[in-house]
């Protein structure tokens, strides 16, 4: 007889033997076996500390050069429009509301011309006294117009509210010139990098640094920033590393930039004097000189060395922080490995007090969690069910179990979640439904059915690309086309295909609808009107409208699938899909926006009102065709005059 044991039952079973074996394994280790394991744990969570804190290091000054990136693109920085440009200094004040670490940007140019925008609110009050700020100022605004004969030029300098309205202004005489500057002047050497040296600025004790992008537009010029480095000494003092672990920032002549207790070893200067910043061997209480030239010379980032003063063991990491370029910036974590080991010693032994404890309450525990482990396979079975029965309505639920095979199942299942929507984006969503609903796999093949076919087309749409940049007409006629696809299936139709910027689309197909024609009509009017909306947002975002051209017909096609065994494609063909294409073309001829056919317009008269335009024999069709236009649904003209009556 086979015995067959219940789920709970033999996860628990798996449970009490797992805990046995791991609580026993636990009491035999050895001190020496748990201190090399130790060792290894202090370079593993060093290494992750060290990764971690690097990369936010490296996140702050790629996040500087992301905000010069997009600021160096903006058409008046290229043009120099700078002066009297309000939507520049929106721009500009919007970038340093957005990133708090950079308390400035500016940019130069060859012919002297300077901008400046302050961010007050993060040069605190000193700065705020420094740089003359009014009451309620957010922001100061400097420029300086180019270098001319005169010796001399002018600044303006105006104090902006938050709002950007102007508080205060003032005109002065300046000597200063950009090109004379460190972070202009060798902006476009060959090894210059994007981050200057560090300097310390006149309203805080902390060092900060230049970032900069230098640009060749209409004229050559540099856009910078300037960050201070307060946020990264807070988080450096976050990391927790014992009572004496240490996590700090220096660069390659061993000066420390950031530090848990920077300001503490900072000397006192004269604002916008000579930097004085602390070396290692003034903030470190150990030699990390020896380990630092290892890693310097090929050596591995995370190592373990003794201390030549105390004797100490101590556990250290160290990373390049790449996006600081000839600033050359290196961080290292310098942490006891005694107090490391004490830690995870006391943390072993919690543990096997732990174990223990849990074996004695094993059962109720481990049993209440094979119940936990049957509701997810519950709803695994619920879920699958759902993507059956193609339920994409409801919020998906997740499933997360420590059984790897629970686990990996749940991922599955979300998987092919993920997939049927995808695949239902690329392939009308209602043959997917009928596929996973029937079980049934796609084939070759098509059969005869009466569609409404319509075709769509961007008039001019060619002419607009050659003007502007490809990104922006992908991400504006995407927005169009999905106005377009929104409409079409409100109203029962499914997007066949997009050729480009035009539509292709179908109604009465893959699901039955016996008022396709007239939901059809519905659609085109929509998105006639969608469209009108779209151009209106386009306009004021200085995008050309998109004027469009519509085709509809009704008639017999073949629908289903072509193409090979590994690629397929779900469409309609036939005279009816051309016809439809040469009425989308037909309405250049009669300066129409939407033409269909008279079986279209034979089929609703009593429902929308069409115009006659005339009787022609397009291109590829041997009998004549009586072309209408679709101009509004019934309801909305309650007396249609005789000239819009079909007959």
């Amino acid at each position: 007889m086979r015995v067959r044991l219940s789920y709970q039952l033999s996860i628990t079973s798996m449970f009490v033997v797992l805990v046995l074996v791991v609580g026993l394994g636990l009491v035999v280790l050895s001190f020496d076996r748990a201190r090399s394991i130790t060792r290894s744990a202090a370079l593993a969570f060093i290494d992750r500390v060290a990764e971690h804190t690097a990369d936010r290091v490296d996140g702050q000054f790629k996040d500087v050069l992301d905000t010069l990136e997009v600021m160096a693109k903006l058409p008046a920085i290229g043009s120099s429009a700078i002066g009297n440009n309000p939507p520049l200094y929106a721009v500009m004040a919007a970038l340093l509301r957005r990133h708090e670490q950079i308390y400035n940007l500016y940019v130069g140019y060859d012919d002297g011309t300077y901008l400046e925008l302050d961010d007050l609110d993060q040069v605190g009050d000193a700065g705020r006294r420094q740089m003359g700020a009014p009451p309620g100022a957010a922001f100061r605004l400097a420029i300086i117009g180019a270098v001319l004969e005169e010796r001399t030029r002018t600044q303006v300098t105006r104090y902006l509210s938050a709002e950007l309205s102007t508080i205060a202004e003032a005109e002065r005489e300046t000597a200063y010139d950009p090109r004379t500057r460190p972070w202009y002047r060798t902006a476009f050497d060959a090894d210059a990098g994007a981050v200057t040296d560090p300097y310390v600025p006149v309203f805080t004790p902390l060092p900060g640094y230049t970032v900069r992008l230098p640009f060749h537009d209409d004229q050559r010029g540099v856009v910078a920033g300037n960050i201070l480095l307060a946020d990264i000494g807070a988080f450096l003092r976050a990391q927790q590393l014992g009572t004496s672990g240490v996590v700090l920032l220096f660069d390659d002549r061993g000066r420390v930039v950031a530090h848990p207790r920077l300001a503490a070893f900072l000397h006192q200067r004269v604002p916008g004097g000579p930097l004085e910043l602390p070396r290692l061997d003034q903030v470190l209480d150990v030699d990390i000189n020896p380990p630092l030239d290892a890693w310097q010379a090929g050596g591995a980032a995370e190592q373990i060395f003794t201390g030549s003063a105390d004797g100490r063991t101590y556990v250290a990491a160290f990373r390049s922080i790449r996006s600081a370029g000839s600033a050359r910036l290196r961080l290292a974590v310098v942490v006891p490995l005694d107090e490391f080991f004490g830690e995870v010693e006391a943390g072993r032994r919690r543990l096997i007090v732990l174990a223990l404890a849990f074996v004695a309450a094993l059962l109720p525990i481990v049993w209440w969690i094979g119940a936990r482990l049957s509701r997810s396979m519950k709803i695994l079975a619920m879920e699958t069910d759902r993507i059956q029965h193609f339920d994409t309505t409801s919020p998906p639920m997740t499933v997360r179990s420590l059984i790897r095979e629970i686990d990996d199942l749940g991922r599955s299942v979300a998987t092919m979640r993920t997939v049927v929507l995808t695949f239902a984006r690329f392939v009308p969503k209602r043959l997917v439904q009928q596929l996973v609903t029937t079980g049934a796999a796609l084939r070759l093949g098509g059969a005869r059915r009466e569609v409404t076919v319509l075709f769509t087309d961007i008039e001019g749409f060619t002419a607009i690309t050659e003007k502007v940049a490809p990104e922006q007409v992908m991400i504006q006629t995407s927005r169009y086309l999905g106005v377009l696809s929104a409409a079409i299936m409100e109203h029962g139709g499914t997007v066949d295909k997009f050729i480009g910027d035009a539509v292709m689309a179908i109604w009465n197909a893959p699901a039955d609808d016996p008022d396709h024609v007239a939901r059809a009509c519905a659609a085109v009017l929509a998105c006639r009107t969608a469209i009108q909306e779209l151009n209106a947002a386009f306009e004021q975002e200085g995008w050309p409208a998109y004027r469009t051209r519509f085709g509809l017909h009704t008639g017999e096609a073949v629908v289903g699938t072509i193409g090979s065994t590994d690629r397929m494609a779900y469409t309609v063909l036939g005279a009816t899909v051309n016809l439809a294409a040469r009425l989308e073309s037909l309405n250049k001829d009669y300066g129409t926006d939407i033409l269909v056919s008279a079986a279209v317009a034979g089929r609703v008269p009593e429902r929308f009102v069409f115009r006659v335009v005339d009787t022609v024999r397009p291109r590829g069709f041997q009998e004549p065709i009586r072309i209408l236009e679709l101009c509004a649904a019934r309801d909305l003209i309650p007396s249609a005059s005789p000239e819009h009556r079909v007959g």
